[in-house]
């Protein structure tokens, strides 16, 4: 069969999971356009951990870890299988990697992962394995757990990196809307597209020093993180197509990324 793509998707607030917008639309024209998976590993910026883990859970619990959200939010399930066997294999192919991994096996779906895929496979009938972050390992190791992943792709399973273009929750209170953007957010958004279409995964890797407005699009790593294991996984020779999905409340790039071998 053709191997997959993997993708990148900034997932942005719960509310998103209520409040679709354009994120909405574009993940549901990738549903129409990908082939059908057989299963789907995704690396959320909510579950972190000092080594990875792979959760094993045959019925993943939906986890709703937020709080101060509208009821209907909370009554959202996304009643996913998991996949043990696979996540046994997954674990795997990180250890012989050189990643030290493990297993847990009740771990569920937290909204970094349930409220992307609840758009993209609202029917919720593709067994889905959570993978962990690494908030105090550097964008390298993360690349390295996506490029440990990527024949899977070649097996029909979609490798997804859920986390957000940019993140920095303290503007919420910086008076940034719909029609006033934080003056950081697009300068950020093109660097990151411009080396995604370059290739130059050295900057990308660099880019707390080399990306403009860093630390304001990033003060911490963990929701930027999950696009190294979307960008290792997608292969040596991947390409990067940006899918503009929009800004939330002005300061939350929601851009999605697909990685795809260039013939592809």
């Amino acid at each position: 069969m053709t191997a997959l793509p993997s993708l990148f998707i900034s997932h942005g607030s719960p509310m998103t999971a209520l409040q679709p917008g354009l994120t909405g639309e574009r993940l549901s024209e990738l549903a129409r356009v990908l082939p059908r998976p057989k299963a789907i590993v995704i690396a959320t910026a909510h579950w972190l951990t000092r080594q990875p883990q792979v959760g094993a859970a045959p019925t993943p619990e939906t986890i709703h870890d937020f709080h101060g959200f509208p009821a209907p939010l909370y009554q959202i399930r996304y009643p996913a299988p998991g996949a043990p066997e696979l996540a046994a294999r997954v674990q795997q192919r990180l250890d012989a990697a050189g990643l030290a991994s493990s297993i847990d096996a009740r771990h569920g779906l937290d909204h970094g992962a349930w409220v992307p895929l609840h758009l993209l496979y609202p029917q919720a009938d593709i067994p889905v394995i959570p993978l962990s972050i690494q908030p105090e390992r550097d964008p390298a190791h993360h690349l390295a757990v996506g490029q440990a992943l990527a024949s899977l792709r070649e097996e029909g399973v979609l490798v997804i990196g859920s986390g957000s273009i940019t993140h920095n929750l303290y503007d919420l209170r910086g008076g940034y809307s719909e029609t006033r953007e934080a003056p950081y957010v697009r300068p950020f958004i093109g660097w990151v597209e411009q080396k995604l279409a370059a290739g130059d995964i050295e900057a990308l890797l660099d880019y707390r020093r080399q990306a403009p407005f860093a630390e304001r699009a990033h003060p911490t790593d963990e929701h930027f993180l999950p696009l190294f294991v979307a960008l290792g996984a997608g292969g040596i020779s991947a390409s990067a197509q940006r899918i503009d999905a929009g800004i939330d409340q002005g300061f939350m790039a929601m851009d999605i990324y697909r990685f795809a071998p260039q013939a592809a």
